[in-house]
């Protein structure tokens, strides 16, 4: 056996492979379930007692030398050889896998929402699909009311009535579900998509999505209203970003404003997305009507609140000198790839 075993430790030494296949046949050979070595092992077997001793130091030995062999070779060969039957070149570089990205909106959405998170807000969200009460009524829209041809709804059921049901106008159902679910103080924001039946073009869709906020409670003013928006516009766009705020109407809020901030796209020389005033509007806002308050069983001579409501899509128009809003929904790849670097 000593004298066999010698013999394939000279074979073993020598052995050079050319290709990772005569590699894998000297494997099969000596490691095999069938090979030399498992061979070897039988025959120690019918080794009389007192040659164990010497012959099973011998075969241990020879089979650590043969795994430290293949092992060395293995790697060799894993780093330099090639195959010759699958014709793989294993010193060619891998491929490298795509790197994703995150989508503007969603981008913005989450520094939206990180921004009020910082300062109390907690988020909230409800259905798509609504009813009459929760998308018009409940915030002072009734029926007949000219104020509902502010926004294009799409009907799925409509009875003109309160059995209407309808996609969502705006996130603003979701604060009348909060207040008609819970009770003051109220501190929320509600992101989400909302849908109107509007011609699409570079500055309109008939689906975009929302960031609404509502804060209720005891000795809430507008000065706390315009303090926590000028906040919000000094932390998204930076410290000197100018804002303004102007007199409007809504429904659901009274008095209501619309707040505009300084372009950031001519800083305020003027251009086609602020049609060259130097100004461009983001939000409206205001105090929470007492009607809505009533209508969602919260008593208006104890509570006020403030609300606000965004368009993701143009505050991301102003973030990233975006000027087609269609770009959002289009999936083109070359666009998306332009954010890859902030992903987090």
């Amino acid at each position: 056996m000593q004298t066999q075993i010698n013999q394939y430790i000279a074979e073993i030494n020598a052995f050079s492979p050319a290709n990772a296949d005569e590699l894998e046949a000297f494997r099969i050979r000596f490691l095999g379930t069938k090979g030399i070595i498992k061979e070897l092992f039988e025959q120690f077997k019918s080794v009389s007692p007192e040659e164990k001793r010497t012959y099973g130091k011998v075969l241990n030995e020879f089979k650590q030398l043969t795994e430290a062999k293949y092992a060395e070779l293995k790697e060799a060969t894993d780093s330099g050889l090639k195959t010759e039957d699958s014709g793989l070149d294993l010193t060619l570089p891998g491929d490298g896998f795509a790197v994703g990205s995150r989508h503007p909106l969603s981008l913005i959405r989450n520094e939206i929402i990180d921004i009020f998170k910082r300062l109390g807000f907690v988020v909230a969200e409800g259905p798509e699909i609504e009813d009459d009460w929760h998308n018009f009524s409940a915030l002072n829209f009734p029926e007949e009311h000219p104020a509902r041809d502010m926004q294009d709804t799409f009907f799925i059921k409509k009875n003109h009535g309160k059995d209407d049901i309808a996609l969502r106008t705006h996130t603003s159902s979701v604060q009348v579900r909060m207040m008609e679910n819970g009770k003051p103080p109220f501190r929320a924001i509600m992101p989400g998509r909302v849908y109107r039946n509007e011609a699409i073009s570079a500055r309109a869709h008939c689906f975009f999505h929302q960031v609404e906020g509502l804060y209720i409670d005891e000795n809430v003013s507008f000065s706390d209203l315009k303090q926590t928006l000028y906040h919000f516009v000094q932390e998204l766009y930076g410290e000197g970003t100018k804002v303004r705020f102007r007199p409007s109407y809504f429904p659901f809020t009274e008095p209501s404003a619309e707040m505009d901030i300084s372009c950031t796209i001519c800083k305020g020389s003027g251009c086609n997305m602020c049609k060259y005033t130097g100004w461009v509007e983001i939000l409206g806002c205001g105090m929470v009507d007492p009607n809505v308050l009533e209508n969602c069983g919260i008593d208006s001579a104890k509570f006020t609140g403030f609300a606000f409501g965004m368009g993701i899509e143009r505050i991301a128009n102003l973030k990233y000198v975006i000027k087609d809003l269609r770009l959002f929904s289009e999936n083109d790849v070359r666009f998306l790839k332009q954010f890859q670097s902030d992903i987090i």
